[in-house]
C-alpha cells in the first residue's frame, strides 16, 4: 500500500511540477523517452486491460495537470502523459505481483524510470555546462573534418535542405532514439534474461559517462558555430587549413563528442543479436539514419561519430557481466575504448595539424578506429556468449544435483 501511494503520489507530483510539466513534457525527445515505456509495457504484458489502465491513468494525470496549470495540452504533453501512465501501470503491476512475474515487471519498470529520470537530470547538467565552459572547441573538430577534404556534415546538411522527405525521416529517427533502446531491452526481457542486465547497464551508464567526456572537450556542432553559413557556405580546404584554431564563445548544448546518439544506437544494434529479424532490422535502420541525422542536422561533426565507436566498446566491456572482470577480452575492450577515446580528444585538441599533412592520415585514423572497434566488439560478444553458456550449464548441473 505504501509503494502504491508512492507511485501514485509521485506521478501526481510530476504533472504538477513546474519544471516537469512546463519544460520536460513538451520537449519532444523527453516525450519519446516516456513513450518508450508504452512499448515496454506492451511487450511485457500484452494485455488490453493494461492498455485501458494506462489510458485511464494518463487521463487522470492530464486532468490534474491541466486543472493545476490551466494550459492547452499539445500532442507532446498527451504522449508524455501516456508514457507516464505506462510507468505507473508497470510500477503498480510490479508491486502487486509475486514471484517471477514480479521480477519481470520490476525489471521492466526500473530501467524505464531511471532512463526518464536521467533525461531530466541530463537537461539540467547540460544547461550548467554552458556556465562551466563558456568557450567551446568546435574549430578543432571542424579542422579535422575539413582535413578529410570532404566536409560530410555540410554535404548531408545540403541533402537535408534539398530533400525534405529525407530530413523528415532522419530527424524522426534521430529524436526517436529511446524507441530502439526500449525495443531491444524489452525483447531480451521477454526472451533471454541473461542479456537483460548488460544491455540495461550499458544503456543507463552511457549517458552519465558520456557527459563526463562532454566536459573534457566541450563542443556544439557546426550548425551552432557557422549559423547561417551552414550548410551552403562551407570553407574551402585552403581556408580551413589556415584557420586559427582556438576556443570560441558560443551558446548551446555542449554534447558533440563523442556522439551519444551514435553510441546508443550502436549498442542497441550490438545487443539486438538473438532477437527477431524485424527487431534487428529496426535497430540497424536507426544506426544508419542516426548517422545521417547527426551530420545533416548540424548537431555533430564526422569525428564525433568515429569516436563513438571506441566509446561504445568501452561501455560494452564495462557492462559485460557474464565475463570475468579480468578476462582478456573484457580488459582489452575496456582499456582500448577508454584510451582510444582519450587519445582522439588529445590529438584533436593538441595536434590538429598532424591531420593536414595528407588526407590519407585522417581517413586512415577514422577507418582504423571503426574497424578495430568492431573487431574488439565481436571478440567480446563471443566471449560473453561462451561465459553465458557456461553459467547456464553450471546452473543446470546445480539444479540437478539439488534435486
Amino acid at each position: 500500500m505504501l509503494l502504491t501511494a508512492v507511485i501514485g503520489g509521485g506521478a501526481i507530483f510530476l504533472v504538477t511540477n513546474v519544471y516537469f510539466a512546463g519544460t520536460a513534457m513538451p520537449f519532444v525527445f523527453f516525450t519519446l523517452t516516456l513513450a518508450s515505456a508504452i512499448l515496454v509495457l506492451a511487450r511485457v504484458r500484452r494485455s488490453w486491460l493494461d492498455m485501458l489502465f494506462l489510458t485511464l491513468a494518463a487521463a487522470i494525470l492530464g486532468v490534474i495537470s491541466v486543472w493545476h496549470f490551466h494550459y492547452q495540452p499539445n500532442w507532446e504533453s498527451c504522449v508524455s502523459l501516456l508514457g507516464l501512465g505506462s510507468l505507473a501501470v508497470l510500477g503498480l503491476r510490479a508491486v502487486w505481483s509475486e514471484g517471477e512475474k514480479q521480477k519481470l515487471l520490476a525489471l521492466a519498470f526500473a530501467p524505464s524510470f531511471l532512463f526518464a529520470a536521467f533525461m531530466v537530470f541530463a537537461g539540467v547538467v547540460l544547461e550548467r555546462t554552458q556556465v562551466w565552459h563558456p568557450k567551446v572547441l568546435d574549430l578543432y573538430l571542424f579542422s579535422f573534418d575539413a582535413s578529410l577534404r570532404v566536409q560530410l556534415a555540410f554535404i548531408l546538411g545540403q541533402m537535408y535542405s534539398l530533400w525534405p522527405w529525407f530530413r523528415a525521416i532522419g530527424t524522426a529517427l534521430y529524436i526517436g532514439l529511446p524507441i530502439p533502446l526500449a525495443m531491444v531491452y524489452a525483447g531480451h526481457l521477454v526472451k533471454d534474461h541473461r542479456k537483460v542486465y548488460p544491455a540495461m547497464a550499458a544503456f543507463l551508464l552511457t549517458g552519465p559517462i558520456g557527459i563526463l567526456f562532454y566536459n573534457m572537450f566541450p563542443a556544439l556542432g557546426p550548425a551552432h558555430i557557422f549559423l547561417q553559413d551552414f550548410p551552403w557556405h562551407p570553407m574551402t580546404a585552403f581556408e580551413a587549413s589556415h584557420l586559427f584554431r582556438e576556443p570560441v564563445a558560443a551558446k548551446g548544448v555542449q554534447n558533440a563528442i563523442p556522439s551519444l546518439h551514435m553510441a546508443w544506437v550502436l549498442l542497441a544494434w550490438w545487443y539486438s543479436r538473438g532477437l527477431s529479424v524485424w527487431e534487428r532490422g529496426i535497430a540497424l535502420t536507426f544506426v544508419v539514419f542516426t548517422a545521417f541525422a547527426t551530420l545533416g542536422t548540424g548537431e555533430h561533426y564526422f569525428v564525433d561519430l568515429v569516436v563513438a565507436y571506441p566509446f561504445s566498446v568501452m561501455m560494452q566491456s564495462l557492462c559485460a557481466f557474464p565475463v570475468r572482470w579480468m578476462a582478456r577480452e573484457r580488459v582489452t575492450g575496456f582499456l582500448y575504448g577508454l584510451l582510444v577515446t582519450l587519445l582522439w580528444l588529445v590529438m584533436l585538441g593538441q595536434a590538429p595539424k598532424v591531420f593536414w599533412f595528407s588526407p590519407a592520415i585522417p581517413w586512415a585514423c577514422s577507418l582504423l578506429t571503426v574497424a578495430s572497434a568492431i573487431l574488439l566488439h565481436r571478440k567480446l560478444e563471443a566471449a560473453t556468449e561462451v561465459a553465458s553458456q557456461q553459467q547456464s550449464e553450471s546452473a543446470a548441473e546445480m539444479a540437478v544435483a539439488l534435486s
